[in-house]
């Protein structure tokens, strides 16, 4: 008898169909086969479904077993298949009978089994579920942990409501689909309550003095524009990068779920956790490796910088990156996407991230007075590619805090306004140019049309270009970097003074 169960693979953050064939021939000989490209995991799921029908009560066949999952030229990998095996071979046995539950055919089936029928859980429940509204099935059945995560995409804009059903093992599954346990699904998730209710990070009043890094961390917050804060060991950079989300916008539901179905794909959304409600901060450290940082692996997995999205990179001392680290990240910093290329095919994962960079001047932490001192930081500075520091939009410094400012109570500029700030300059952009369209990401065709300068301003940038012999990639990052201090201070044509910040920022650039 032949049994079919609908599933799913993952390929990348998003989930593609697979379909369990369960076929059973009991004159056969006794043999079990998982055909369909898996991998040693799904390869092992027969174990695991023997051990689980048997110690749940139910018979496990004799004769010729064979599962196919399809389409057969995708690779299947985990445990994922547990279920869905475990449903279609009582199926095809005949032992679960139709009609009194749930429509097995309709539904969507993930899940790995204990030994004893429990339901551990996987990876990808949200991109699981959205594909199952895509497909028009009525819900999915999966594990209970991955339950809350499920129902985030359970009544997306757009797509047909689903039932979703977290259970804790095989036996509660078969009770569903023949009707012996009562159908309660798990309510639509809230997602803009819950990002609303969000946490606040640290507070910007909490950084004594670097007024100066602080305005240039509000420019770069405006216009979503990467930023290297350059300054000695103990001047705050690392609590200034933390404290940065405080005043970017709140998240979109959009957002959430993006960010959301990343770190499910790879497996680090926190347990009990369903949605991602805050921007990420992710801060590797400098001996991480390029698959690391950018994805990868036999079946490619997001990176830190897909961990980023909709967030911040924060990379501390960025000269004790590897430099074949630092070269990997040009392309990603720039088209704000990352494609991997396997034997089996090329998948794409998001980086539309804040690259916030710190670094001490040399490798002790401070700068020696004289010429020696100004040729360690040249050198340690020189560890970092030209081409990389150009896709750096703001260079900035923070230099020490003197000690009767270090002493003092906190009295500088805190995180509500400087948000204040960035919102009403990011309702500017909006209104200017399209929803979520950030200054950062203007090609130069527009920055020519949204833009303007006048002549003046336009006499300083040329000026600026020659004397300091920048490339026309820099070029069109201090335009960029200057539309967005013009629209911190509400002006819509970019002013001389502007332009002269927006120069100022190019900070290793004039070093170099």
């Amino acid at each position: 008898m032949l049994a079919r169960v609908q599933s799913a693979l993952l390929q990348g953050i998003d989930a593609l169909g697979c379909e369990v064939e369960v076929d059973l021939d009991e004159v056969g000989l006794e043999k079990q086969t998982v055909v369909g490209l898996p991998d040693a995991a799904v390869r092992e799921s027969i174990q695991r479904v023997t051990a689980a029908v048997t110690n749940g009560g139910y018979p496990f066949p004799k004769g010729k077993l064979l599962v196919n999952l399809a389409p057969a030229d995708m690779r299947k990998e985990g445990p994922v298949y547990d279920l869905p095996i475990a449903v279609g071979l009582l199926v095809a046995q005949g032992l679960v009978p139709e009609g009194g539950g749930l429509d097995h055919r309709k539904y969507l089936f993930a899940g790995e089994l204990a030994l004893d029928g429990r339901l551990r859980p996987i990876k990808g429940a949200i991109a699981l579920a959205t594909l199952a509204a895509e497909r028009g099935l009525e819900g999915v059945v999966l594990p209970a942990e991955n339950g809350v995560e499920a129902a985030v995409a359970s009544n997306l804009p757009g797509q047909k409501p689903l039932e979703i059903f977290g259970v804790r093992s095989l036996s509660e599954v078969v009770g569903l689909i023949t009707g012996h346990l009562e159908r309660e699904p798990l309510p639509p998730t809230d997602v803009a309550g819950l990002i609303a209710d969000a946490p606040a990070p640290i507070d910007f009043a909490e950084v004594k003095g670097q007024e100066a890094v602080k305005r240039a961390l509000t420019v770069a917050a405006t216009g979503g524009h990467n930023i290297l804060m350059l300054g000695p060991a103990g001047t705050g950079k690392t609590m200034m990068a933390r404290a940065l989300p405080g005043i970017l916008p709140p998240l979109s539901p959009e957002e959430a779920i993006t960010i959301t179905r990343v770190y499910s794909a790879a497996g680090r959304l926190p347990p009990g956790q369903g949605l991602i409600r805050e921007r990420p901060v992710r801060t590797p450290h400098h001996t991480a490796s390029s698959a690391s940082i950018v994805g990868g692996g036999a079946i490619p997995k997001p990176g830190e910088i897909s961990l980023a999205h909709h967030g911040i990179l924060f990379m501390d001392e960025l000269p004790e990156f590897s430099r074949n680290v630092l070269e990997t990240l040009r392309q990603p910093v720039e088209d704000r996407r990352v494609t991997i290329t396997r034997v089996q095919g090329s998948i794409e994962f998001p980086t539309d991230f804040m690259l916030v960079a710190a670094m001490n001047p040399t490798p002790k932490g401070d700068v020696a007075p004289g010429e020696v001192g100004r040729r360690e930081m040249e050198r340690y500075v020189g560890r970092i590619s030209g081409p990389m520091l150009e896709r750096i939009d703001i260079h900035t410094e923070a230099p020490r805090v003197p000690w009767d400012e270090l002493s003092s109570a906190p009295k500088g500029t805190g995180t509500s306004a400087m948000r204040e700030q960035v919102l009403a300059a990011r309702d500017r952009q909006d209104r200017r140019q399209g929803k979520g369209r950030i200054n950062a990401n203007l090609s130069g065709k527009q920055l020519d049309e949204l833009a303007p300068m006048g002549d003046s301003a336009r006499m300083l940038l040329g000026e600026a270009i020659r004397s300091l012999n920048l490339s026309a990639r820099a070029y069109d990052k201090i335009r960029r970097v200057g539309r967005s201090i013009a629209d911190l201070a509400g002006i819509e044509e970019i002013a001389p003074e502007h332009i002269a910040e927006a120069v100022g920022y190019r900070l290793l650039d004039r070093k170099l």
